[in-house]
């Protein structure tokens, strides 16, 4: 029988299969904070904004985290969409009359109710028009699509790049850019290669530890609380300029947003540099500095504690803290000064001086001696602050002399 010659291979199916090769990679877990925000914020259910420079991943960091979150991805352009695409067209029906127009929504929104979870990104935001961000806001609030309502599995992230990047780029509306938590997103030298060699980070959703969940909500009501309390000018406050308008800033809604992601963050153990993220992405970089300042503070222990034992305090090893807690300490004293309490605080003082930097204790030691009535001894603990007293006041003549020789 004579052999049959076998079939020529197209070589469009030899470039199929290295294009397989090539596409072909693994992940692995690997810190990566950017991608941790990401996830955090995806698991708190809320809008996620992506801002980077045009070719930097964000399409393929969406991807890998559908694929990593076992998400089915759904992806819409918002730029090439009509606003009805997100409002619904019009439909009549048998009787206007009694029945009404409803509202048919496109075929990509009626897929992810069916499956009733996935992933929903709204890619090349910056370049949608106006007409189209306002027909926006109602999804991104609401998740709402014409008649249609998302499932509560449905994660919506967006992705822009800057206007000056973007073709033919708008600044976003206020009102659908204070919807969103707004994380910049920049490229990993070293992802990058190990990337381009096969292997990328992997996203997983946070690990909460259900132990902490009443704590965390507890810490984050009083931060934010504590927060706006002290400064009510933050609780809204629409920027001036059109570019900051079109970014994260401060109003109830946010603020709300912010509770969340402290909560998620704490239940987590995240990083601070995750959530100082999240949190500057939420309400702008002012207020979310502040807000991280106050949450340091939370720590801090309560002054009435410190004096009742002076011995056992632990003091923070951070400067800025450690000030802090000694300047409570003094100011406990003088809103209710015996002799006790005062020599109390004179020993945590002592207890400061051992522990960490002598200048440190130098404003808070005046300040403390100044309180003294007349009827109290002075403690011996002064005598061991007295040296670092007056050296720092020696250093400060000295540093004024010659600033005027100058």
């Amino acid at each position: 029988m004579p052999m049959t010659a076998p079939a020529p291979v197209s070589q469009l199916d030899v470039a199929a299969d290295l294009l397989t090769l090539l596409r072909d990679s693994t992940t692995e877990p690997r810190p990566d904070s950017q991608l941790e925000a990401l996830t955090l914020a995806v698991a708190a259910d809320l809008p996620v904004l992506l801002w980077g420079e045009p070719g930097i991943g964000k399409t393929a960091a969406l991807t890998q985290l559908a694929a990593a979150l076992d998400l089915p991805l759904t992806t819409v352009i918002a730029s090439v969409h009509e606003p009805s695409d997100f409002s619904g067209l019009p439909v009549v029906g048998d009787d206007p009359a009694t029945q009404g127009v409803p509202m048919a929504p496109p075929d990509w929104a009626v897929r992810l109710v069916r499956a009733g979870r996935g992933l929903l990104f709204l890619d090349e935001l910056s370049t949608a028009p106006p007409a189209v961000q306002a027909a926006l806001l109602r999804l991104v609030l609401e998740r709402r699509i014409g008649a249609l309502r998302l499932p509560p599995g449905v994660r919506i992230v967006a992705a822009a790049n800057p206007r000056s990047s973007a073709a033919d780029g708008w600044e976003l509306s206020p009102p659908l850019a204070n919807r969103f938590v707004h994380l910049q997103w920049t490229h990993d030298h070293e992802v990058v290669v190990r990337g381009l060699g096969g292997t990328w980070p992997r996203a997983t959703l946070p690990r909460l530890d259900p132990r902490k969940l009443p704590e965390a909500v507890d810490f984050a009501r009083r931060a934010v609380c504590g927060l706006l309390a002290a400064r009510p000018t933050l609780v809204h406050r629409l920027p001036t300029n059109e570019t900051g308008r079109g970014g994260p800033w401060p109003s109830p809604r946010s603020w709300d947003m912010t509770l969340s992601l402290i909560a998620f963050a704490t239940a987590a153990g995240s990083a601070r540099d995750v959530l100082s993220s999240l949190v500057r992405g939420t309400v702008g970089d002012g207020p979310g500095l502040e807000l991280l300042a106050g949450l340091d503070r939370l720590d801090l222990p309560d002054p009435e504690d410190v004096l009742a034992d002076p011995a056992g305090a632990v003091l923070p090893e951070r400067g800025d803290l450690r000030q802090a807690v000694l300047d409570g300490v003094v100011a406990a004293v003088r809103a209710r000064p015996d002799r006790a309490r005062w020599d109390a605080a004179w020993a945590v003082l002592v207890r400061a001086l051992e522990t960490g930097a002598p200048d440190l204790v130098v404003v808070p030691a005046t300040t403390l001696a100044s309180l003294r009535q007349q009827d109290w001894d002075v403690p011996a603990a002064i005598e061991r602050l007295a040296g670092t007293v007056a050296l720092s006041r020696r250093a400060d003549r000295a540093a004024v002399a010659s600033k005027a020789r100058r």
